[in-house]
């Protein structure tokens, strides 16, 4: 086999599940719409329950909704039927997933299961099955075929169920209005957590560090500051000292190249009116997101008034490991 045989069956295989991921889309339904809603109201726990492959995209369902917001636990079928059933109480909901709905495993569980008063929620590959007839609430999750040129191997009914898992966890993170915060309380540590929890206050540089130049001042002078403080830019201020400007390395370029520095008087005359600038209470995560937004390394951070108290900058938020 050639290299390109070897990329060619590596976009096929890519190809079958994006256009079984197309067809679950098309043919989403009411139901999904219920399902969010059932668990949205549930007063207990989302059991999510699967086995095999099937149960591998379970455990990451379960820990996707517990995560944001809604409490769950993987039951692996077998343990269920000795003895991890006294895990499910009244008030919980079950979510089985299985391709075929036929699993012995999953089949086994099914009338237990009923008797517990729960809602059962099924993401399934065949609507007709013996999972499908039991369920409450059954989620279609058929696929034409799998991506493994057997069409055996579990590839894109797996990568569907996956994704149906997280449809239901979103929906249930903008249903229950889940803020930052929120995510904050289940993840206090690593890299994300440090995103989540360090302020724009935390990091940013104020004081002698900052580059400030008065509207009135010359280009010379606004230049002069540029290259000494090394942020590429400074601020310029009012006579009350609040931001009202802001002058860019490419703010002297464009200037330059169009001959305005011949007649520049100050550097009121060639600066970027209305600069974008974040808060002292916002989260770095925030500043991150508008320096991705608007294409800038740099973000002046003022108060209410628009007096300018500090700046933050791309790399110090690269030094403090934030992303």
């Amino acid at each position: 086999m050639e290299r390109k045989d070897i990329l060619k069956i590596g976009q096929e295989a890519l190809q079958i599940e994006i256009d079984s991921l197309l067809l679950v889309k098309s043919k989403l339904s009411n139901s999904f719409i219920d399902a969010v809603e059932a668990i949205y109201n549930c007063i207990g726990r989302v059991v999510v329950i699967g086995i095999g492959k099937s149960g591998q995209i379970a455990k990451k369902i379960s820990a996707t909704l517990a995560s944001t917001g809604t409490p769950s636990f993987f039951l692996h079928p077998a343990e269920g039927m000795h003895g991890d059933l006294g895990m499910i109480v009244k008030g919980d909901i079950v979510i089985m997933l299985s391709n075929s709905g036929e699993t012995e495993e999953i089949k086994s569980l099914l009338p237990t299961i009923k008797r517990f008063d729960v809602t059962l929620i099924s993401i399934v590959g065949n609507v007709t099955s013996t999972l499908a007839k039991f369920a409450d609430i059954v989620i279609d999750a058929t696929v034409e075929k799998e991506a493994c040129s057997l069409n055996l191997a579990p590839t894109s009914s797996t990568t569907v169920a996956l994704a149906l898992g997280d449809a239901l966890a979103v929906a249930l993170v903008e249903k229950r209005g889940f803020k930052a915060e929120d995510f904050l309380k289940f993840h206090p540590s690593g890299s994300l957590g440090k995103k989540l929890l360090v302020k724009v206050s935390d990091i940013m540089r104020t004081g002698s560090d900052l580059p400030i130049v008065n509207y009135d001042s010359s280009v010379d002078v606004g230049v002069n500051m540029i290259n000494e403080k090394g942020f590429g830019c400074t601020a310029v201020l009012d006579d009350d000292r609040k931001l009202i400007g802001i002058i860019t390395d490419g703010d002297i370029r464009r200037a330059a190249s169009s001959n305005i520095l011949n007649t520049a008087k100050s550097v009121e005359d060639i600066m970027t009116k209305s600069p974008k600038v974040i808060s002292s209470i916002e989260l770095v995560a925030t500043a991150v997101m508008l320096m991705e937004k608007h294409k800038i390394t740099t973000l002046f951070v003022v108060d209410d008034n628009k007096y300018l108290v500090g700046l933050i900058h791309f790399q110090d938020i690269l030094v403090e490991g934030i992303i």
